[in-house]
């Protein structure tokens, strides 16, 4: 009877350990062409039983320089620019700035993603690394009761960064 109960007891743990470690921030699709325009979605899942998620900053790898964001109802947008180390041309225009961070607050606690839930913050980007490469957005994910999840760590930790996977793309024109 005890090793029934012991086995139960592995079983149950084993299918609840890949649920709770697949819930975090991620960017869908988590793979995109190298120079595309493409509509990234920032997905957020709420992993707490009494908490609503109110914020959630995106940090931007280096080198996107076209960003736009869908509006969320009951969401506001901060979009925070950094300076080019170099300016770059692109569709002739000089570009000067780059996308550092977005940052989606909740208009108030019933706003927010609740409890078992998740939800979608669209971005509008161009894709500017090569195919092979790995782009990673640091997300930092803010409750209503003051905790802060910093999914910043490398795939294999508790709290990964979410990740998009550059693929081969089409060769466009009017580039830099």
């Amino acid at each position: 009877m005890k090793i029934k109960l012991t086995m139960a007891l592995v079983a149950v743990l084993a299918l609840a350990v890949p649920a709770g470690a697949g819930a975090h921030v991620t960017l869908q699709p988590s793979e995109a062409a190298a120079g595309d325009f493409t509509v990234l979605d920032v997905r957020v899942p709420n992993e707490t039983d009494d908490a609503a998620t109110t914020k959630v900053a995106v940090q931007f790898p280096p080198g996107f320089v076209f960003a736009s964001y869908q509006p969320v109802a009951g969401w506001s947008v901060e979009v925070k620019m950094a300076m080019l180390a170099k300016p770059i041309t692109s569709h002739g225009e000089e570009i000067t700035e780059q996308v550092s961070q977005m940052t989606w607050t909740a208009d108030g606690p019933r706003a927010g993603v609740q409890p078992g839930q998740f939800h979608d913050f669209p971005i509008s980007v161009q894709i500017p690394a090569e195919a092979g490469d790995t782009l990673t957005f640091k997300a930092l994910q803010t409750y209503d009761d003051g905790e802060i999840v910093r999914w910043i760590g490398a795939p294999e930790s508790a709290e990964p960064a979410p990740q998009v996977t550059v693929t081969e793309g089409e060769d466009h024109h009017g580039g830099s």
